[in-house]
């Protein structure tokens, strides 16, 4: 929904002009479209539809989903917030706030597949 708000805030010509801001947040509007809908329901219909591990753990490792959930929502986090602020100030801590964030979205994406990938593979 924020996504999706903040591209129509974009779009209307009177606002994107008078608040050059809105520009800088191109960026944020895909990672939160992206990441934050599309990947976020990717890693879901997975974790929940894909064929069970075993009957005692049909998802794999819960715990496992849990992290990854949360380290691509503390990533998305940080890039919402790091993004403009480094497009506002290149070259400063805010760069690095990116880099966390990509590597904590990397990490995720690292463990979706670790927790997915034995429950896909032909037996």
């Amino acid at each position: 929904m924020v996504a999706l708000a903040l591209r129509i805030l974009q779009a209307i010509p009177a606002l994107a002009q008078s608040v050059p801001f809105l520009s800088a947040l191109g960026p944020v509007y895909f990672h939160l479209f992206l990441v934050g809908w599309v990947t976020q329901l990717i890693f879901g219909v997975v974790f929940w539809m894909f064929p069970k591990f075993s009957m005692e753990r049909p998802r794999r490792s819960e715990n496992l989903g849990w992290v990854t959930f949360w380290f691509l929502t503390t990533g998305l986090v940080i890039r919402v917030i790091a993004e403009p602020m480094n497009s506002l100030e290149p070259g400063s801590t805010w760069g690095w706030l990116l880099v966390l964030s990509a590597l904590l979205q990397w990490l995720a994406g690292m463990g979706f597949v670790i927790n997915s990938w034995v429950r896909v593979k032909a037996k």
